[in-house]
Order: structure tokens, then sequence, then C-alpha cells
């Protein structure tokens, strides 16, 4: 059963998208008549959908939006009488995946929700991507640090102290990433007891 949030000032514009979207097999409806309701009522009961009138009150419309994003990952389309290029840029550099002009028209709802749709799941790839990429960066740093200790330390060349770390790894079933944080574990406690002796 596919929900939607909606937010806008004029309940009967509100009834309109509730009636629109039911055609359109959406089932469980929340109203807002301001953004800082419609955050909260998306981290209650995460909605399929967002759909936001640019008349809505509250704080400021981009920020919720951001924080609806950020929370909830969910498609979010924006509805005004007119959009201004600027305002568009902005929005879509907070998440907003489809725009609708009034007066709405029916057919033109659904274009927007999967066009929002498949703006949204991009968007999340995108992120997954990127902490997929931070995260192999972090590994390398880690990985190149102990390589450069067991270089100092044991006086092997690079190459030997890379085969070194890698017949650990696989000699422990365990990546490289944890075997080069152990190797450098090990120096910290060898430093923090000649501090004690000291």
């Amino acid at each position: 059963m596919r929900s939607a949030l909606i937010c806008s000032a004029t309940a009967a514009e509100v009834d309109r998208l509730k009636f629109m979207l039911r055609k359109l097999g959406f089932a469980e409806f929340l109203a807002a008549s301001d953004t800082d309701r419609a955050v909260l009522l998306v981290n209650d009961h995460l909605p399929d959908l967002a759909i936001i009138d640019t008349d809505s009150r509250g704080n400021d419309l981009l920020s919720a939006i951001g924080s609806i994003r950020k929370g909830h990952p969910i498609p979010v389309i924006l509805v005004a009488n007119a959009f201004e290029p600027e305002f568009l840029d902005k929005a879509i550099s907070v998440g907003v995946g489809g725009f609708l002009s009034k007066p709405l028209r029916p057919e033109e709802l659904w274009p927007a929700i999967e066009l929002a749709s498949v703006h949204n799941h991009e968007l999340v790839e995108l992120k997954e991507k990127v902490a997929e990429l931070e995260g192999a960066l972090e590994s390398r740093k880690v990985v190149e640090r102990a390589k450069g200790l067991l270089m100092r330390e044991k006086g092997l060349s690079e190459p030997e102290a890379f085969r070194r770390m890698q017949k650990l790894a696989m000699d422990k079933r365990t990546s490289l990433k944890k075997v080069a944080e152990a190797i450098l574990l090990t120096e910290d406690e060898g430093l923090r007891r000649e501090n004690v002796k000291r």
C-alpha cells in the first residue's frame, strides 16, 4: 500500500492531490499545512513520496526538504505557481526530484512521480558509491601507513612489506585493512610501553 505526504497551506489543494493520487494507487495519506510538521510526519511515518507546495507555511522550505532527504531519501515533488531558475537549482541541490506547476493537471502527476523516483534512486546509488570510494580510500591510507612502518622497522622493501601483509591477511582469513590496523595498533602499544618506562 503506497503512502504519500502532502504539504500545502490550502486544504482544497490537499484534497485535490489526494483525489489524484488515489487514482494512481496511493491509499494512505499524511497531510501537513507547514513544512515543520511535514518533516515530523516523514520521520514518524516514512511515506513513499512527499509532495510539497511552495506556499506551505513554516520556516525555510529548502532546509525542511534537506532534512527530509537527509533522514529518509524519499522522492520529493514541489508544486508552485511558478519556479525561478535560481530556486530550481537550489531545490535540485537539496534533493527535489520533480516539479509541478499550478493548476495541477492529473496527466502530469504520474510522470512527475516517476521522474522523482528515478532521480531519488540515482541519488541513493551515487551516495552509496561515494561512501564505498571513501571506504576504499581510507583502507588504502591505513595499508600505506602500515607498509611504511614495516619498511622502517623491519628494513623491508615496499613489495616485501606488502607481500608480508598479504600473507598475514590470507593466513588469518581477514582483510588487508584489518592486518594493517593490527600492525599500527602493535606499534602504538609499543610506543606507550616505552613512554611508561621513561
